[in-house]
């Protein structure tokens, strides 16, 4: 999460369906159906999705690197013209990053060995308590937008909490998020709080929508110091 930064990116908790009242789930019910509502109200690419290409830019500080890049039918990203390694490692993964959670899979292929119980009420939304294959997983919702996520992957877990979305018309889009890792059996901290702005623009006027600008910010932690990056994807057209 530069292009037409007007493009909706400043609509805010912006939903496309009727939300479910998830107010009135009462603690210890089923809440299947308003999770399943708010995960199908995330904008994915529609099946036939072909590629596009562009120019992609990496800043932080007074560095600058710019170089081109393609994401592929296969989603596969492509960064070309920037040789420092670390750098053209970060670009595309911000790419790839984007476009696995543009991938459409139905909520049974997703979720269907899963059960989902609604917990108490805040100002982020109903929580969801995941049982089943998934169990420990916990999410939030409001308004048809999953707010919270709490996952388990790979022996760490993430919790992320978005704030604003932007509007497609076809789904919402995580807008302004932040992302926190910690050691499951401790809850200790693993590195230091990003905070994601991601702006998002319809390729050609009238979609796919894809990533045009990521400004990712990070906390200071232990030795490692607070920093600032951003990536703008730039000239962007689909693929012939």
């Amino acid at each position: 999460m530069g292009g037409s930064v007007g493009l909706g990116s400043d609509c805010r908790h912006a939903v496309t369906a009727t939300p479910l009242a998830t107010s009135a789930l009462a603690p210890g019910s089923d809440c299947t159906a308003a999770f399943r509502a708010a995960y199908e109200n995330r904008y994915t690419w529609a099946p036939g999705f072909g590629g596009y290409r562009g120019r992609c830019v990496w800043e932080q500080g007074d560095q600058r690197v710019e170089g081109s890049f393609q994401v592929g039918a296969d989603l596969k990203a492509q960064v070309e013209c920037i040789e420092d390694e670390a750098i053209h490692k970060a670009v595309a993964s911000q790419l790839w990053e984007v476009a696995i959670h543009r991938v459409r899979r139905s909520f049974e292929q997703t979720h269907g060995e899963n059960t989902f119980t609604a917990g108490d009420t805040d100002a982020v939304g109903t929580e969801v308590i995941v049982g089943g294959k998934n169990a420990g997983d916990r999410y939030r919702i409001k308004d048809n937008v999953v707010t919270m996520v709490h996952r388990h992957i790979h022996g760490t877990v993430v919790t992320i909490f978005t704030e604003s979305t932007t509007d497609t018309g076809h789904g919402y889009l995580s807008r302004a998020y932040t992302s926190q890792y910690a050691d499951p059996a401790t809850g200790a901290a693993k590195g230091g709080q990003s905070r994601f702005t991601d702006t998002f623009v319809p390729l050609a006027g009238e979609g796919p929508w894809v990533l045009s600008e990521r400004v990712v910010e990070t906390e200071a932690h232990g030795d490692t110091p607070a920093g600032r990056q951003v990536f703008r994807f730039e000239g962007l057209a689909p693929l012939a």
